[in-house]
């Protein structure tokens, strides 16, 4: 696999200066995510910074489950991530999660009570907040805030042992009230919360909070770069106090880049929790989301994603991805890897009068036009075929070259045909079409005696494949909320079309995962949920051409 990274990287410069300097001797990063949710196309985006970087300098990158909200927290999503890592293509060096560290992170804040600078607080959540101040007016020290050290460690002491109930007490650093920094602002390092641990059960009932524990776990890791999205640019400074005042032995720095941002696009791990829990998707994998499941269940391959991660660049300023942009990655790597088939996804009958009843003809088609490496195949042709409704017009517009009456098209890989009779339901659709073909224009047999303005593509009728196919559009038409609204609100209610047709014979054992290109419709993936035996599903990855340039 490869290791390049973006030539925009600020981080890479400074690793580079690090090492040619002496500060750092080998590299180390880590992937931290909480496992509270699935991964989303933004975790991505760090999970190749950090794997990627330290593969460049011969590191090493940890995976770290950053979990210490047991509330929020599931098994579930632990294997979801390790899962999603893998499938991007990276190997972990550790496993590691916050919860190993719980009794370091204890004997930790024992230290900082001995110095005087952590202090048991007996307010509630709403009176801490309340004189936590502002960012134009300074905060109010807490009367609990001077208690003598023994009584700090008697009290966390109990705390630990489950003496008080959830919210009772906390545990806060004794920092600075007036700093115009509020998360130096004496926060709060530890809680009181009775709640089973996925991966320590019940041994614990205090539990630290991310803030405080981030830091240590780089720190216990000996992790070099501590590479952070720029929401946790101002809690630097206390990052940086929980690892002087803890007297860790191994010193991380923390740098901060811009976070990913799609157009059309949530990226907000609650969000999309709300979405699954309200059920408005079809779970965390809907091909709709932009998780990484939901990416890969759609079609897209963790090349494209790589690849698009690296060209986008790492910035310290915010900005919008426009979300052709990974459509423009996935055309680029399929385009020599599928296989170029036919499907009609809106079925029309066409019967071809003058082709012998009874016998079935066997073309040969290219497989990808591009790739000649992937060779050709055998698809029939007999009397009956089906074509696309929009490949057929009763009364067409001017410069309309496909199927009306009287006009003669190319059939993709077969021979020319010519419309002959239309046959209407009782509402004036068109519900069949009977057509002559000319057997001098069969493709490849170098006819030249007229052209044709049209190419339309086909499914031989009686090898057709039953199909289900799924198209695709944004989820959300508007993710800004408006006052009184949820952005449930805003749900684009065309955001799947489900229709059913048919797709070449040859397609009839596809399994899940199968990538095809459907001439003019796109490329499809085979849904690895839905798919049956003889039935595939086919999920409309993205569409064949965009305006968008890179």
């Amino acid at each position: 696999m490869e290791t390049k990274t973006p030539s925009s990287n600020f981080i890479k410069n400074i690793v580079t200066e690090d090492i040619a300097s002496g500060k750092v001797k080998e590299v180390v990063t880590r992937f931290p995510p909480e496992p509270n949710g699935y991964l989303h196309i933004g975790h991505a985006k760090s999970i190749c910074l950090n794997f990627e970087l330290a593969a460049e300098f011969k590191g090493r990158t940890n995976l770290r489950f950053d979990d210490t909200n047991p509330v929020k927290e599931d098994v579930e999503y632990v294997e979801s991530i390790k899962e999603d890592v893998k499938w991007l293509g990276f190997q972990w060096d550790g496993l590691f999660f916050a919860s190993d560290y719980f009794g370091e992170m204890y004997e930790r804040a024992l230290v900082l009570i001995r110095k005087g600078l952590a202090f048991v607080d007996d307010q509630t959540p709403d009176q801490i907040r309340e004189t936590r101040g502002t960012l134009t007016a300074p905060g109010r020290e807490s009367p609990y805030r001077n208690r003598s050290v023994e009584e700090n460690l008697d009290l966390f002491a109990r705390m630990k042992n489950g003496e008080f109930s959830d919210g009772q007490k906390v545990l806060r650093a004794k920092i600075d009230m007036n700093s115009p920094n509020v998360n130096l602002r004496d926060p709060i390092i530890y809680r009181v919360l009775h709640a089973h641990h996925h991966n320590t059960g019940d041994q614990w009932c205090i539990y630290p909070m991310y803030a405080y524990a981030h830091p240590l776990e780089d720190a216990i890791e000996g992790v070099t770069h501590s590479i952070c999205t720029l929401e946790f640019e101002d809690q630097r400074p206390f990052y940086d106090w929980v690892v002087r005042e803890c007297e860790m032995k191994w010193v991380p720095h923390q740098y901060e880049f811009a976070r990913l941002n799609l157009t059309n696009t949530v990226m907000s791990k609650r969000k999309l929790k709300q979405l699954v829990d309200e059920k408005a998707v079809d779970g965390w994998d809907d091909p709709r989301m932009p998780t990484i499941s939901g990416l890969r269940r759609k079609g897209y391959t963790p090349e494209a994603i790589r690849t698009f991660c690296r060209e986008i660049g790492v910035a310290k300023s915010y900005g919008i991805v426009d979300e052709r942009m990974l459509e423009h990655f996935i055309r680029e790597d399929l385009k020599l890897k599928a296989l170029r088939t036919m499907a009609v996804l809106q079925p029309l009958k066409v019967v071809i009068t003058n082709y012998p009843e009874g016998q079935v003809e066997w073309l040969d088609a290219e497989n990808n036009s591009e790739n000649p490496e992937m060779g050709h195949r055998q698809i029939p042709f007999s009397r009956e075929i089906y074509i696309e409704q929009d490949d057929f017009m009763d009364n067409p517009p001017p410069k309309y070259f496909r199927l009306f009456p009287g006009n003669e098209v190319r059939l993709k890989h077969a021979y020319f045909i010519k419309c002959e009779e239309v046959v209407h339901d009782s509402e004036g659709n068109a519900i069949e079409l009977r057509c002559t073909y000319d057997p001098e224009t069969k493709s490849g047999s170098g006819f030249t005696g007229r052209k044709v303005k049209g190419t339309i593509h086909w499914v031989e009728a009686s090898h057709a494949v039953a199909a289900q196919f799924r198209l695709y559009e944004p989820l959300i038409s508007n993710e800004a909320d408006e006052e009184g609204q949820s952005f449930l609100d805003h749900l684009n209610p065309n955001s799947l079309e489900v229709l059913e047709g048919f797709v070449e014979q040859g397609m009839k054992d596809s399994t899940g995962g199968d990538k095809f290109q459907f001439f003019r419709h796109g490329y499809f993936n085979v849904d690895p949920k839905d798919s049956a035996a003889g039935r595939p599903v086919f999920n409309r990855i993205v569409s064949l051409k965009s305006s968008f340039e890179v």
